[in-house]
């Protein structure tokens, strides 16, 4: 909760925590990528990555709220995220490192495209916030 002068509370929209969790999210994954690009030719290194952020969202356990018993319910099927593990294809070389830079660097690529998506949203969701207050 914020408290404006007035002494008024307003809480925080979902979307801003949930795009503050993805940076984070974002930040982790990238320092990942950059200690796999450093250690690339490190003998025996085996290239990390972080878990999927559906997985990371699927265990904040947030749930709709019904203040109106005529409000809809999801269904049990809507809410079970399906995950399939992904496979590395990388292969380790003869020094037993599996750090393919190829596919780090599309790594980078989309951890840019989704840092860009989630300012953007955010950019666009506070400016429809300020149309709605004025």
């Amino acid at each position: 909760m914020v408290e404006y002068p007035r002494g008024t509370l307003v809480s925080q929209p979902y979307i801003y925590q949930l795009a503050s969790q993805n940076a984070h999210w974002l930040s982790d994954r990238q320092t990942v990528v950059a200690t796999n690009v450093a250690n690339a030719s490190t003998p025996g290194y085996r290239a990390r990555d972080v878990v999927p952020f559906a997985d990371v969202l699927a265990t904040t356990q947030v749930t709709m709220a019904a203040t109106n018993p005529a409000h809809l319910t999801p269904a049990a099927s809507e809410t079970e995220a399906a995950s399939t593990p992904e496979e590395d294809g990388a292969e380790a070389t003869l020094s037993g490192n599996s750090v393919d830079l190829e596919q780090e660097m599309l790594k980078v690529g989309e951890i840019n495209r989704a840092f860009t998506m989630n300012n953007n949203i955010k950019r666009v969701f506070h400016q429809m916030y300020l149309a709605a207050l004025k």
